[in-house]
């Protein structure tokens, strides 16, 4: 078989499984799940056979079958096969596997359990075509795929009315992120005539300037498009709301797929962005990253609580890309998948042995009823908050580094105070959740979750152990730098590497998480009830209301919203239907009918009507 047909296969396998859920196996619940299952398990294996067969580079990196052509436009229907959608689709469909399996134990018994897994497999296939697409053309219409995908498992319990707000909320403000990214796209074509990535990147690097005076304009515009799907400031009020799909759903689309697209897009297309666009980018990213750290510091909601953290992480990375550091970026985004996706699957068995129950302060004493799921959530907890030698570790302080690099203090600084502040509400929920006494009946009763949910939580767990330490940003450093070799380490070696090469940002990294554990053990050690709120006041409240930014919203961007409705109401309803078009109708129906009145069919009405007419010509010509 070629090569290049096992990643048709890979794109096209969940598109598969979805259409014969939804069309044929809709009243086999177990067959539903087990094609879905099936499916992202085998586009994982596939694109293994497929490295393996081909390499990370290979010799044909781009599959483009001709599709559109309109005048001097011509869109193909392409793959781009390179280190990074390699390794990207690796991510998507190895995390995916894994939410998958853990997806039929938990959402086993419920009424839509079909449709769930038809939904996640039209969602991975999405998302998919995202990180394969060789176009702008493509990628936007799979980017508008995932925003589809991403509305029906967010809304998946609709009948619940925050599930379905939820769910509108998310779409309707991706799609303000996405009309700019549109116009993005459509003044790239307009500069550079062009839409495929390659010939781009060619076109740039041949002329740094080819974008000219609108390369500002064109990167901001490119850059709403992840500002929507990845939830930076000021787009960032969809995420926390999507908690309300199932868990699985928020380890899918806070993990490795749907928030990470943003990213993901901006390091494939970082050549389009200008110095000026960066820095714009980088200081939104490290705003987001502080503004999300300190909401999670004082959400109660376990799942709200790794929203944040997600939006927090989402910030670092943009900012590295901002800081002209793709390799930091795609390194974070790689290991985040792997201990943000183990963090919410942690988060589900624990909701699922408190029988659905997401407040963490009536949750407490769990490390004894739940061992496997203890062990695992403290590996991501360790591994996001930046502890040697997890994964994390590793990739926050590349971001870190990155900063130094480029000689931008003030975004360090920013960055090790949010790992401070990632360090201490990681902490804090795990000593609330799993440490001292249970705080409900539900807490004192719980156990430990079936095989089908665990198992996928080990595998992470080894995941993020090891994530910093596969050389993942030596393989990612030689594609950005095209082709410039990095140094070969040994595993002693990359163990060491942070300290040999960035000691500075690594040792802050470091003490930044010791302060924050170190504070967490202070405040909420043995705390039955949580005492910040009496130390801090209105900045507590304002932290747990999420420094009301929805409220802002409503009252500013939503009523002048309602207020252009009703005045579009009044002008369509009284200038458009009434006085233009009933005017018009009501004008020539009134003339209709007075004519209607000399159409009597009488002879002598005719010859009268006659006769008056010859006497007013005769009037006007004679009396003029």
């Amino acid at each position: 078989m070629n090569p290049e047909t096992l990643i048709w296969i890979v794109l096209f396998l969940p598109l598969a499984a979805a259409a014969a859920i939804t069309l044929f196996t809709r009243g086999n619940p177990r067959l539903s799940a087990g094609l879905s299952i099936g499916a992202v398990i085998g586009s994982f294996a596939l694109t293994i056979l497929f490295v393996a067969v081909a390499g990370w580079s290979p010799a044909n990196p781009e599959v483009s079958p001709p599709w559109l052509v309109a005048g001097d436009l011509k869109i193909s229907f392409g793959l781009r096969l390179d280190t990074l959608s390699l390794l990207m689709t690796l991510v998507v469909t190895g995390v995916a596997s894994a939410i998958h399996v853990y997806s039929w134990g938990y959402m086993e018994g419920d009424s839509g359990f079909a449709r769930f897994f038809a939904c996640l497999s039209l969602f991975t296939f999405s998302m998919l075509g995202i990180v394969l697409a060789n176009n702008f053309v493509e990628l936007f219409i799979f980017w508008e795929l995932v925003g589809v995908s991403s509305y029906l498992l967010i809304g998946f319990w609709f009948e619940k009315p925050a599930a379905a707000d939820a769910g509108k909320k998310a779409f309707l403000t991706n799609r303000l992120g996405d009309f700019g990214f549109l116009l993005g796209i459509l003044m790239v074509w307009g500069l550079l005539g062009s839409l495929n990535l390659g010939v781009l990147q060619d076109k740039i690097l041949s002329n740094p300037d080819a974008l000219g005076a609108w390369g500002l304009t064109a990167g901001l515009l490119i850059f709403c498009g992840a500002m929507g799907k990845s939830a930076q400031f000021p787009l960032h009020v969809w995420l926390p709301d999507a908690m309300e799909g199932p868990t699985p759903v928020s380890a899918l689309i806070h993990a490795a797929t749907m928030v990470a697209a943003g990213v993901y897009m901006l390091c494939r297309v970082i050549f389009l962005l200008n110095v000026p666009a960066l820095n714009v980018i980088a200081w939104i990213g490290g705003f987001t990253a502080l503004l999300a750290a300190l909401i999670a510091v004082q959400q109660n909601d376990i799942k709200r609580i790794l929203a944040y953290s997600t939006l927090s992480q989402l910030g670092y990375m943009v900012m590295a890309v901002g800081l002209q550091g793709p390799t930091p970026a795609m390194f974070h985004l790689v290991t985040h998948a792997f201990f943000k996706a183990l963090l919410f699957l942690g988060a589900g068995s624990v909701i699922l042995a408190l029988h659905h129950e997401q407040d963490i302060w009536k949750m407490g004493g769990l490390r004894r009823k739940l061992p496997v799921t203890w062990w695992t959530f403290l590996v991501g907890t360790l591994a996001l908050a930046g502890v040697w030698p997890l994964s994390g570790f590793f990739s926050k302080d590349s971001i870190l580094a990155q900063a130094t690099a480029r000689q931008n203090y003030p975004l360090f600084a920013l960055g090790v105070f949010v790992a401070a502040l990632t360090a201490f509400y990681m902490f804090r929920l795990v000593f609330v959740v799993f440490l001292g006494a249970g705080k409900s009946e539900a807490a004192g009763h719980a156990h430990e979750s079936p095989g089908v949910v665990t198992w996928p939580l080990r595998l992470l767990a080894v995941a993020s152990l090891v994530g910093g330490v596969i050389s993942l940003e030596p393989m990612l450093h030689h594609y950005f730098a095209r082709g410039e070799n990095g140094e070969t380490l040994t595993f002693l070696q990359q163990l060491t590497y942070p300290f040999a090469h960035s000691l500075g940002p690594a040792l802050c990294g470091l003490a930044a998480a010791a302060a924050g554990f170190a504070a967490a053990w202070f405040l909420y050690g043995k705390a039955t009830s949580d005492p910040l709120p009496a130390r801090l006041g209105w900045l507590s409240r304002a932290m747990k209301d999420r420094f009301y930014f929805d409220e802002l919203y409503q009252a500013t961007v939503i009523r002048l919203h309602d207020a252009i409705a009703v005045v579009a109401d009044w002008v369509d309803r009284w200038l458009i239907a009434g006085l233009m078009v009933r005017g018009t109708h009501g004008t020539t129906e009134l003339a209709g009918r007075a004519l209607r009145l000399f159409q009597t069919g009488n002879l002598q009405t005719y010859a009268l009507l006659f006769a008056l007419g010859i006497v007013l010509v005769l009037w006007l010509v004679l009396g003029f």
